[in-house]
């Protein structure tokens, strides 16, 4: 089984990688942390509980993220900062689009998600497979309680950043970076240390992968196991929200789905670990990275040095392009077929 701890913030996109996860039969999903970002702490805690529910996983615990960025916090806090912006304009007032998902009977455990990535670690030292969906803020908080957390995780796989790129928050900066500079900039300095460089996908690789209303028609009348059905009906009506948003911002009526790729990614790759094996469905280069803090204009833009004028060793592995289509087939393919419900406990 492969030890996975998911850090998101459901969300649409979080919430089609969750029903992508609980598909997986060979996965052990040792936890998830729900934190701020497309909508506040709370309200992504209640959402990851909700799907889960839904798709018969209460048995996999949500740990409540941290309320606020870094920058909220000492060392880093700033007077001129402004409380933080979600994207209820992209993922709807509460974070699922159009769907009203059930009430959830599940509660959070009385762990903070940064104290679980640290137990997570070191109950699977060398083989925790971590994927982080949103932002970074919970990963650089548990690098202050464990800093020997890069050894003990054998991979991070991230989604965020846009690297010589349009942003989709700001004119340069991609949302769950944005969100939160100085995690994104801890983690990636950070896990330059780690057994194998982390994998980082941004948004010029990740909008390549795009649901359509005749792909998830198909993903919907799919599946004859009337439980799941009810599952993807529910995603159905979030993506709906999510088509709409993406015809108003004039990409036309179709969804961009970053997190399901990111995390499908590190799950394939971990069942080949190879550090000589390329990234799955993906071209890759390795790169020194690093993220603006202090730039008026700039502030949150991921910056790769191509030329080597840091003279500085890579510190991320970073996907370039998606062979979109054969990763959309996996993606139809996983969701249609559904979990297997006696994995679920």
């Amino acid at each position: 089984m492969i030890p996975l701890f998911l850090d998101c913030d459901p969300g649409i996109d979080d919430a089609v990688a969750l029903g992508y996860m609980v598909c997986q039969t060979d996965v052990e999903v040792v936890g998830i942390a729900a934190t701020g970002g497309n909508v506040p702490t709370a309200q992504t805690v209640r959402n990851a509980l909700s799907w889960l529910e839904l798709a018969g996983r209460s048995n996999i615990a949500v740990h409540p993220g941290a309320q606020l960025p870094l920058a909220h916090k000492a060392p880093y806090r700033s007077s001129a900062l402004t409380p933080p912006v979600y994207a209820d304009d992209t993922h709807g007032p509460v974070g699922t689009g159009h769907a009203a998902l059930p009430t959830p009977r599940t509660t959070p455990p009385p762990v903070s998600a940064a104290e679980a990535w640290v137990n997570a670690a070191h109950t699977h030292p060398g083989e925790l497979i971590g994927v982080v969906t949103g932002p970074c803020t919970n990963l650089a908080m548990a690098l202050e309680l464990e800093p020997d957390l890069p050894r003990l995780t054998k991979r991070i796989f991230v989604m965020g950043g846009a690297f010589n790129y349009r942003g989709n928050t700001k004119p340069t900066t991609e949302w769950n970076i944005d969100h939160d500079p100085e995690a994104a900039a801890c983690v990636f300095n950070r896990f330059a240390a780690a057994q194998h460089l982390p994998v980082v996908g941004p948004i010029e690789a990740t909008e390549a992968v795009v649901i359509t209303p005749e792909r998830l028609g198909r993903i919907l009348t799919g599946t004859s196991d009337p439980r799941w059905r009810t599952w993807l009906e529910h995603l159905g009506e979030a993506l709906r929200f999510y088509f709409e948003f993406h015809a108003s911002d004039g990409h036309g009526y179709v969804a961009q789905v970053h997190d399901p790729y990111v995390l499908a990614a590190a799950l394939q790759w971990a069942r080949h670990p190879d550090p000589t094996v390329p990234i799955p469905w993906a071209e890759s280069t390795r790169a020194a990275i690093d993220v603006e803090l202090e730039g008026s204009l700039t502030r949150g833009e991921t910056v790769a040095d191509w030329l080597g004028r840091w003279g500085a060793a890579p510190n991320a592995e970073l996907v370039r392009r998606i062979d979109a289509e054969s990763f959309l087939h996996h993606l139809e393919t996983t969701l249609t077929r559904g979990p297997t419900y006696d994995h679920a406990r």
